[in-house]
């Protein structure tokens, strides 16, 4: 089998309501795996492209947190109604989502305005 293209990888990380962070699961995260497996192949891409759902991408306060890589294109706030947009987009035609796109200045970072004031320093 040849290597994919890109791997688009989808937080479905999930804490406790209680955590002092958010959870992506808890933003419906889940679902976006589905959406965007059927976006790949009404797309066209199936075996070119590969959604993965995975654990914590540390960027909790930003979820649902979706990263394309290799490019390392991170996006955030994501909902199904995007996946269509980022698939067609960015996948099909290399132009990269920037309504969505996290800004660099966003990533691993304690000071970010999506973050609760006692997290910036």
């Amino acid at each position: 089998m040849a290597k994919f293209r890109h791997h688009v990888f989808i937080c479905t990380n999930e804490r406790d309501e209680s955590a002092s962070r958010p959870s992506c699961s808890r933003e419906n995260s889940g679902k976006l795996k589905s959406a965007f497996k059927d976006a790949v192949k009404e797309a066209g891409l199936k075996g070119q492209v590969r959604a993965n759902e995975l654990g914590c991408l540390d960027q909790c306060e930003h979820g649902p947190v979706v990263v394309v890589y290799p490019d390392a294109v991170w996006y955030g706030f994501v909902h199904v109604k995007d996946v269509h947009e980022i698939v067609n987009e960015h996948l099909v035609h290399g132009r990269p989502v920037e309504r969505l796109r996290l800004a660099d200045t966003c990533l691993n970072t304690e000071c970010c305005p999506h973050k609760p004031m006692e997290k910036r320093k």
